[in-house]
């Protein structure tokens, strides 16, 4: 039985750089074997339908095709409707609240625990906050991430070594669930 997959890819179509246009995207996806495969806006977000179960795999295949095509290396996490549901419900800020802008979701390669954000004093950037979830990091930035002090401490390489983490803002986080087929709570 098909699962329904997002492909979340990181840093693509990003000031020139990367391009991957969405079309050639759902043109390799297909020649991967999956199906039913959609994209959402340009910044690399990407459904279909596979009958493996193993994300890393299909994130690999993506990958290796990727850098195949196009001739440069990008990150990719594949993550099933029913994780992508999860992660939109427990959401710790009220999202219903909040403009799409404010509220991110970075979806992370494996687990992160606190002690990855040790060296970040929370109470210096209030009221950005974050929270940690299961392999996700909720960032609530009032004036969107592109003015986020937060979001560039979070992002420093000292944070992230060892992981890939890719950020979507609350309203691809709730499209995605979306097109995957699952509604979110």
């Amino acid at each position: 039985m098909a699962i329904t997959y997002a492909a979340l890819l990181r840093g693509i179509n990003v000031s020139g750089h990367n391009k991957v246009p969405m079309a050639e995207l759902r043109a390799l996806l297909t020649e991967l074997g999956h199906q039913n495969v959609r994209t959402h806006l340009n910044s690399g977000n990407a459904v279909f339908s596979s009958e493996s179960t193993d994300q890393d795999e299909l994130a690999a295949g993506l990958e290796k095709a990727i850098q195949n095509h196009f001739g440069f290396s990008v990150p990719c996490l594949v993550r099933d409707g029913r994780y992508l549901r999860a992660v939109a419900e427990a959401c710790p800020f009220p999202a219903a609240e909040l403009a799409g802008k404010q509220l991110h979701v970075t979806y992370f390669s494996g687990p992160v625990d606190l002690g990855r954000f040790a060296a970040i004093d929370p109470e210096a950037y209030l009221p950005e906050e974050f929270r940690l979830g299961d392999r996700a990091l909720y960032l609530y930035a009032p004036d969107g991430l592109g003015r986020s002090k937060l979001a560039e401490v979070l992002n420093r390489p000292a944070v992230n070594r060892g992981i890939t983490g890719t950020s979507r803002n609350w309203n691809t986080v709730v499209k995605l669930v979306e097109m995957t087929g699952v509604s979110a709570g």
